[in-house]
Order: C-alpha cells, then structure tokens, then sequence
C-alpha cells in the first residue's frame, strides 16, 4: 500500500504530495553515484539539492555496505517525495535485520575511515528514520529535509 497522497508539514499544514519517484540500482558500490544523480534530477530546483545528494550517499553505501543488498544479486531502491519546503528520501535495502543502523557519535578527532555516515545524517538532516520495509523484505532507513520558501532560487536575475 502506498503512502497517504499529503502529509503534514511542521507548520501543522497539510500538504499534498506527489507520488514519489523511485528506482532500484544493482547493489554495487558504482550505483551510489547514480543514486545521487538520480535525488538530484527530482530535487533540482531546492535549497537543499547538495545536502540531499551527500546523504542519500550515506544511506546507499551502508545499504551496499551493511546489508543483503550488496551481495552478488542485490540490489537496493531510493525513493523521493518532495513538496515546496519539503523533501524525504528513503533508501530501501535487502535487509541485516540483527541490528538498526544508529549513528556513532564518533569524537572529532577520530581518523577512523568509517562510521559517519549516519552521525552526518541525523546532523544534517531535519529528522531521519530506519525502520522495517512494508514488504518485509528488508529495511528502509530515510531522511526529511525542512527549509523555508519554495524550491526556486531567489538570487537569479529578474
């Protein structure tokens, strides 16, 4: 079943939405680049396009990373919804249900390689999630972008 067709923004409004747009990619670390092209292809016009495209990289590589979907015939699924002011993309994998991803809080001065996706999610994004796939075949982990105005850019010449 599909998601409700509005959805409340923080100001208490309700909003419609549009459907939203998704696209399965091979589980392969090559994907991750055109899971990013493909968030930014429906964000063009937002504020927000830059962050959203750092962290649906986040979120693809640790599908790939941590998960079923980046075994041999994986595969893993973005899905954006976005509004005026409002966006949500959720990356869909094929599951490691023995543990939720959780952001590390990992010191600054840490020079580990890895373990910040997360931390650089739950720090740049307005509000972010995991939670089981509806289809039970997996987990979906997604995050929501909040910014004021609409999605055009008010500094082009007029």
């Amino acid at each position: 079943m599909e998601e409700s067709s509005s959805t409340y923004r923080p100001s208490g409004a309700p909003l419609p939405v549009p459907r939203p747009a998704r696209r399965r990619f091979p589980g392969l670390p090559s994907q991750i680049a055109y899971a990013r092209r493909f968030v930014a292809r429906q964000l063009a016009t937002s504020p927000e396009l830059t962050t959203a495209t750092l962290l649906t990289s986040e979120l693809a590589t640790n599908a790939v990373t941590h998960s079923a979907s980046g075994h041999d015939t994986g595969k893993f699924e973005v899905c954006v919804q976005h509004a005026p002011g409002w966006a949500r993309v959720e990356v869909r994998d094929l599951g490691n249900m023995t543990e939720a991803p959780q952001p590390q809080h990992r010191d600054p001065y840490d020079t580990a390689e890895h373990g910040r996706g997360l931390d650089l999610v739950e720090a740049l994004s307005s509000k972010w999630g995991t939670e089981p796939r509806r289809d039970g075949r997996g987990r979906q982990v997604w995050f929501e972008l909040v910014w004021d105005g609409d999605d055009r850019e008010s500094d082009q010449p007029g």
